[in-house]
C-alpha cells in the first residue's frame, strides 16, 4: 500500500498545526461559529445533532494494521469506544469534543491518516473496488492511479470551491463492486481493441435528491492521460455548475442540462488545450507509485484445498469469501452487520483485532467496502478456519454478506442533523425478522439500503429494496423502493407507494420478499424476477 513521502507528510502535519491554531481562536471566542464553520470543514469536522462528528479519510479504502490500532485508540479515547464505518470507505466519529480534534488530527498524522477534504464543496475521498489488488477477474490494479488521482486532488487551487462536493471513483474489473455508474465522475480502466489498457470514462452520476446513472462521455483515455482528461471533465464542471441553487448544484444536474453531447463537446476542447500544457505527472511519478502496489509475497505453494466439515464455517466460506487470483489463497470480508448491530459500526477492541488479524493473516493489509464491512484481502486457505474462530469469537462473524441482513444504512436522525427519520432501529429490526424467520439463505442476493434523507448517504436509490425515511407531518415515515441496483446493469428504484410507519416497513419488505419467494424463476435473485414481472404484483401483496 502507498507510504507517505516527505511531500505527504509536511502537508498533514501542516495542516494540523493550522487547525489546532483554528481550534484555539475558537474556543476563545475570537472566531464565531460562522467564521470557524469552513475551517472546521475542511477538516472533516461536523457538528450534528449531539456532538462534533469527525470523518477520517480512508484513500480508496485501503488500511494497514498500525492505522487501524490509532483508529481503535481514537475510538477509545476520544468517542464512546466505537467507530462507524461508512459507504465511501472512510470511519466517522459521532461524540467527538472540539477541543479534542486537533489531537486526533495529530494522532492521525502520525500513521499517515488525515481528515482532510472529507467535507465540503471539493473532491472527496477517491473511492475504488475494494477486492482491487485481488480480485481473480481485475485487468490491472486500479489503486495506483486512484492514488495518483488522490495526489492531483488533494488541496488543487481550482478545485478547492466547487460549486458542490465531488465524489470519483475508479474500478478496473467488468464487474463493478464500487458503485461506479453513481458517480460524479466513475472510470473502469479497460483494454481496447488494439490490447491497449486506458480508462472509460463515466460522468454525472449521484444519488440524493435527483439520482441519475452516469453516462460514458468516452470510451477509452489513455493511462498516461488520467489526470488531463479529469482535469478537462472537472473545468468544464467548475466553470458552468450551478453555485445560486445548492439544489442544482452538482454535475449530473450540468451533464444533465447541457446534454450528455454537448457536454462531452466541451470536455474534449478543454481537454485538447490541457495536452498542450503538458500537466500529467511524469511517468517516474506514476511508477514511484505503483510500486508501493507491488503483491505481496504470496506463498506459491499454498494448499488450496479447503476443510468444510464445520457447517457454520462452511457457510461463512460461501458467503463472506471471494475467489482470489493466487491460488492457495482467497479473500475474506469480515461483516460488520451482526443480527440487531448498528450497520458499520465496530467497537474498539474489533477494530484492535482486525487490525491484528490483518497483520497475521493479510499481509498487514485491510479494506473498508463501500457497503460497511471490512476486507482482509489476502488470506491463505490453510489460515481461513482459523481466522474465522476468532471473528466468530469477537462477533465479527456473521456469514451474511450480499444478504437480506447484510445492510447499508445511514445514521439517520439518532446523529444527523439532516435526517428526517431513523435509519438504525429500522435496520436492526430487519436484521432481526429475517434472522429469526430463518429466510435469508432461501432469498440469496438482496442488497438492501436504508437513508434517513433524500440525501441518501444509504445508497437507498440502489438497492434491491431501498428504504427512504421522510416526515410526514412531524411524523417519521417510511417510502419503500424497489429494483435499484449499483453494479455493472445499474438501475435506480422506483417508489411502490404511500410510506409506511417503523413496524410497517419491516411488515412491507417481508411481504416484498415473499413476492419473490412465490414468483421466482431458477437462478433469479430478487432483482431479476422484479425486472421480470414488474411492480405491480408487488405493489398488490405490500399494500393489501
Amino acid at each position: 500500500m502507498y507510504r507517505y513521502d516527505q511531500y505527504d507528510q509536511a502537508m498533514v502535519d501542516t495542516r494540523v498545526a493550522e487547525f489546532r491554531d483554528q481550534t484555539r481562536r475558537r474556543l476563545e471566542g475570537k472566531l464565531t461559529e460562522d467564521q470557524f464553520k469552513p475551517l472546521r470543514l475542511q477538516n472533516g469536522l461536523y457538528l450534528q445533532l449531539h456532538a462534533y462528528m469527525l470523518r477520517v479519510a480512508v484513500p480508496y479504502g485501503t488500511l494497514n494494521a498500525a492505522q487501524m490500532h490509532v483508529l481503535a485508540n481514537i475510538a477509545d479515547k476520544y468517542d464512546r469506544g466505537y467507530g462507524h464505518f461508512t459507504t465511501r470507505q472512510n470511519i466517522q466519529y459521532n461524540w467527538i469534543k472540539l477541543e479534542d480534534a486537533p489531537d486526533i488530527l495529530a494522532d492521525l498524522a502520525a500513521v499517515e491518516m488525515h481528515a482532510i477534504q472529507t467535507s465540503g464543496n471539493c473532491i472527496r475521498n477517491i473511492s475504488s473496488d475494494q477486492f482491487a489488488g485481488a480480485a481473480a477477474d481485475e485487468l490491472i490494479d486500479p489503486r495506483p492511479y486512484a492514488e495518483l488521482l488522490r495526489q492531483w486532488s488533494s488541496f488543487h487551487p481550482e478545485f478547492l470551491t466547487l460549486p458542490r462536493k465531488f465524489k470519483i471513483c475508479v474500478i478496473a474489473s467488468e464487474t463493478d463492486r464500487a458503485a461506479m455508474k453513481l458517480h460524479d465522475i466513475g472510470i473502469r480502466i479497460v483494454k481496447n481493441a488494439a490490447g491497449e489498457i486506458g480508462a472509460a470514462f463515466y460522468v454525472g452520476g449521484g444519488m440524493g435528491r435527483t439520482p441519475m446513472i452516469a453516462p460514458l462521455i468516452r470510451d477509452f483515455v489513455p493511462l498516461d492521460q488520467l489526470i488531463t482528461y479529469s482535469e478537462a471533465c472537472l473545468r468544464v464542471y467548475n466553470r458552468y455548475g450551478r453555485r445560486d441553487n445548492k439544489y442544482k448544484a452538482r454535475i449530473k444536474i450540468l451533464v444533465h442540462e447541457l446534454g450528455k453531447e454537448e457536454y462531452t463537446r466541451q470536455v474534449e476542447e478543454e481537454f485538447a488545450h490541457l495536452l498542450t500544457q503538458g500537466i500529467e505527472p511524469p511517468i517516474a511519478e506514476l511508477e514511484r507509485i505503483m510500486a508501493h502496489f507491488a503483491d505481496p509475497a504470496f506463498d506459491t505453494a499454498a494448499s488450496d484445498d479447503l476443510d468444510l466439515s464445520n457447517r457454520d464455517f462452511a457457510l461463512w466460506v460461501a458467503r463472506n469469501t471471494v475467489a482470489h487470483k493466487q491460488p492457495g489463497y482467497v479473500i475474506a470480508n469480515i461483516s460488520l452487520k451482526p443480527v440487531g448491530g448498528i450497520p458499520g459500526d465496530a467497537s474498539a477492541a474489533q477494530i484492535h483485532l482486525m487490525a491484528d488479524l490483518a497483520k497475521e493473516y493479510s499481509f498487514d493489509e485491510l479494506r473498508v467496502t463501500h457497503a460497511q464491512n471490512i476486507v482482509l484481502p489476502h488470506v491463505r486457505k490453510a489460515d481461513l478456519f482459523t481466522l474465522w474462530q476468532k471473528l466468530e469469537a469477537a462477533g465479527l462473524g456473521a456469514a451474511n454478506l450480499d444478504t437480506v441482513e447484510d445492510i447499508i444504512a445511514c445514521p439517520g436522525l439518532d446523529y444527523c442533523s439532516l435526517a428526517n427519520a431513523r435509519s438504525i432501529p429500522v435496520a436492526q429490526k430487519i436484521s432481526q425478522r429475517f434472522a429469526a424467520n430463518g429466510k435469508t439463505g432461501e432469498l440469496g442476493e438482496l442488497k438492501l439500503k436504508i437513508s434517513g434523507c433524500i440525501n441518501a448517504c444509504g445508497h437507498h436509490h440502489a438497492g434491491h429494496i431501498g428504504i427512504l425515511g421522510v416526515d410526514k407531518k412531524g411524523l417519521e415515515n417510511y417510502q419503500l423502493l424497489l429494483g435499484g441496483c449499483e453494479g455493472d446493469d445499474t438501475s435506480l428504484g422506483k417508489i411502490t407507494g404511500p410510506g409506511f410507519t417503523e413496524d410497517g416497513i419491516v411488515d412491507a419488505v417481508e411481504k416484498a420478499t415473499d413476492v419473490y419467494l412465490a414468483e421466482r424463476e431458477e437462478g433469479e435473485r430478487f432483482l431479476d424476477t422484479y425486472r421480470r414481472i414488474g411492480m405491480e404484483k408487488f405493489k398488490e401483496a405490500i399494500y393489501a
